[in-house]
């Protein structure tokens, strides 16, 4: 996967190889994505997975280095791409907007609509999914410190608390957004629910 990504942002054309290993790969994530869906995360097995996709554990693993990977990409995916959209924001924008545009990017690393309303669903009803999405976002939230203090001029190092708080606060409006949607049933628009959240607490 990483050699097509580099491939698209050179601007290169993708090889057959390429194209046959990126219908592979998202034959494999539709085929977790349905098991996980109908017997349960911890339920199902990697070995369940591959026999049903059609491949070795061991191509599977090519694929995919760990199984919550197997949700969509790795959450190690959502950490770089949320990193790189704040970085990348005109430096006169404010937190809240730079923040609100780094959700936007993670939210449409989803392929479709339901496979995000599936995904959502899976992480906060699952114990173990639950607790390791909250172990690294303590981490993304640390990365995305020092971009945080640049833009309120604040000491670097996390003496500031602000930076911090604004962060979390942040965090804290994605999951109550995507619990309040995964309740609705995938209702509305997710990005509404986080702005609606933002504003609650602001005021």
């Amino acid at each position: 996967m990483k050699r097509q990504e580099a491939k698209a942002a050179t601007g290169a054309p993708a090889t057959l190889w390429d194209r046959t290993r990126q219908l592979a790969s998202q034959e494999i994530l539709e085929t977790a994505l349905r098991l996980f869906t109908e017997q349960g995360y911890d339920e199902t097995t990697i070995a369940q997975i591959a026999r049903e996709a059609g491949v070795s554990q061991r191509t599977l693993f090519r694929y995919f280095g760990a199984k919550e990977d197997l949700l969509g990409g790795g959450q190690e995916r959502f950490g770089q791409v949320l990193a790189a959209t704040v970085g990348e924001q005109p430096a006169d924008a404010g937190v809240w907007e730079v923040l609100r545009a780094g959700v936007a990017a993670v939210l449409a690393l989803h392929d479709s609509r339901e496979q995000a309303l599936e995904r959502f669903r899976l992480l906060h009803n699952t114990a173990s999914l639950r607790a390791g999405w909250l172990e690294k976002r303590l981490r993304f939230q640390e990365d995305l410190l020092p971009l945080i203090e640049a833009r309120m001029d604040a000491p670097a190092g996390g003496g500031d608390p602000r930076a911090r708080a604004v962060i979390a606060t942040a965090f804290a409006c994605l999951d109550a957004a995507s619990m309040a949607w995964v309740d609705r049933d995938g209702e509305g628009d997710i990005m509404d629910l986080y702005d609606e959240c933002l504003a609650a607490v602001r005021s």
